[in-house]
């Protein structure tokens, strides 16, 4: 966790959260709320079991800034008290928080639906397809953002009514341009995130968007019946794929609820059974740049395996009530402080998940030392050490102001 600390350093945590207008008290004020709850995120800790193991932990409670950490009871009564619109100022003042102190920002979005299941009867939720269990169960519905570039979560709106689902896509794009200024340049997708008639707006509002086309039995006919003169075949650049030339059939058609047409890139030979259709507002990019760029659209899966795995995400049946949409909140408050970290380590970790992050480099013992003035953490030597040297987050001591006036010095022995 003290590793974290250097990277706050730089974070005025303390004017998001009054952006936000989180509630507080004056035993436990909002930013140390918070902090107990990011500190649980960080070091991975399932929220089923997570707190009473940890209550008595004095190095979690000396990085939310408290004497000891607050109970399960108190962090479920806290959540409940963050209301949905205090979670979506929380979300636009972080946004713009991590944008200044250096997390860069894409203008290529991977957009995703996610189901939290819901083991209950009790709350009047839908039914929605959980593709890990491979059925229908109740549970709440998450649209989630990924940026393509600094591969991080950047966006989360829970708790979606089915009917209101395909123009999901239409207020992260309102979102984006209300914190950036401008439109995002590509929304990326599959089939079943929005209709052909919102589709139809992305273009008009000059938004680039890329797409899977559902298969149909009379679409699949008329395409196995080409003659072989109507494929071209294309090479992706990717030396890590086994299908690297497939074909293609590029070629513009009209749909129901668009005007005008698209851009439709019919791709074969690709290790598949049945071809992949491809949607695209696209006019001026090779075919090859665009397959590879849709299947690039599935570390969007990795992002949310990650969010599953390591920052629990789907615990809601546990001993701590969560609300989701603020569970949600501090889930990519943590992913983009792993982001950061891994732009300081850099190279062979420039890419890697917060798992592997926190196995390989925090998952650490050391001696911590607490003085008058200073919190001094000696950490004990391992292989993987002299990539956190390298970083420099432990090149000078760190103030902590949320504790008093000590500062953190972090050393290797």
């Amino acid at each position: 966790l003290f590793f974290f600390v250097p990277l706050l350093k730089d974070i005025r945590l303390t004017d998001v959260l009054r952006q936000a207008d989180l509630p507080g008290s004056q035993m436990i004020p909002a930013e140390q709320a918070l902090r107990s709850l990011l500190a649980l995120k960080l070091v991975g800790t399932e929220r089923k079991s997570h707190v009473m193991d940890l209550v008595c932990d004095q190095g979690l409670a000396l990085f939310a800034g408290l004497n000891v950490v607050p109970k399960r009871s108190y962090l479920a009564s806290y959540s409940s008290r963050v209301d949905h619109r205090a979670v979506v100022r929380l979300m636009a003042a972080w946004f713009d928080e991590v944008r200044r102190v250096g997390l860069p920002r894409g203008d290529s979005i991977d957009v995703d639906f996610h189901a939290v299941p819901a083991n209950t009867q009790e709350e009047p939720l839908e039914k929605h397809y959980i593709s890990s269990r491979s059925r229908a169960q109740q549970g709440v519905l998450v649209f989630l953002a990924r940026d393509a570039a600094a591969r991080v979560l950047c966006y989360a709106h829970a708790g979606i009514p089915k009917d209101q689902k395909a123009a999901e896509i239409l207020r992260f794009a309102d979102f984006w341009q209300e914190r950036t200024g401008s439109l995002p340049r590509e929304l990326v997708f599959d089939s079943q995130l929005t209709t052909y008639q919102h589709l139809h707006q992305l273009n008009q509002r000059g938004i680039g968007f890329l797409t899977l086309r559902r298969r149909t039995r009379s679409m699949l006919g008329r395409i196995w019946s080409l003659p072989v003169s109507a494929w071209r075949r294309i090479r992706l650049s990717s030396l890590t794929r086994a299908f690297r030339t497939p074909r293609v059939l590029d070629e513009r058609v009209a749909l129901a609820g668009y005007a005008g047409q698209v851009r439709q890139i019919t791709v074969i030979d690709l290790g598949h059974e049945e071809p992949t259709i491809l949607l695209t507002n696209n006019l001026r990019s090779g075919c090859a740049t665009l397959v590879t760029r849709y299947a690039q659209r599935m570390l969007i899966e990795n992002g949310i395996s990650e969010a599953i795995q390591f920052f629990h995400l789907d615990a809601l049946s546990s001993m701590i009530g969560m609300k989701v949409d603020f569970d949600l909140q501090i889930t990519l408050m943590a992913s983009a402080l792993y982001r950061l970290l891994a732009n300081r380590i850099g190279r062979e970790y420039q890419h890697a998940t917060a798992k592997k992050i926190f196995r390989n480099l925090l998952d650490v013992s050391a001696t911590v030392e607490v003085r008058e003035r200073e919190v001094i953490v000696t950490v004990d030597k391992r292989a993987h050490n002299p990539y956190l040297v390298a970083s420099q987050l432990a090149g000078e001591p760190t103030p902590m102001p949320w504790f008093g006036d000590k500062h953190l010095a972090i050393r290797f022995s």
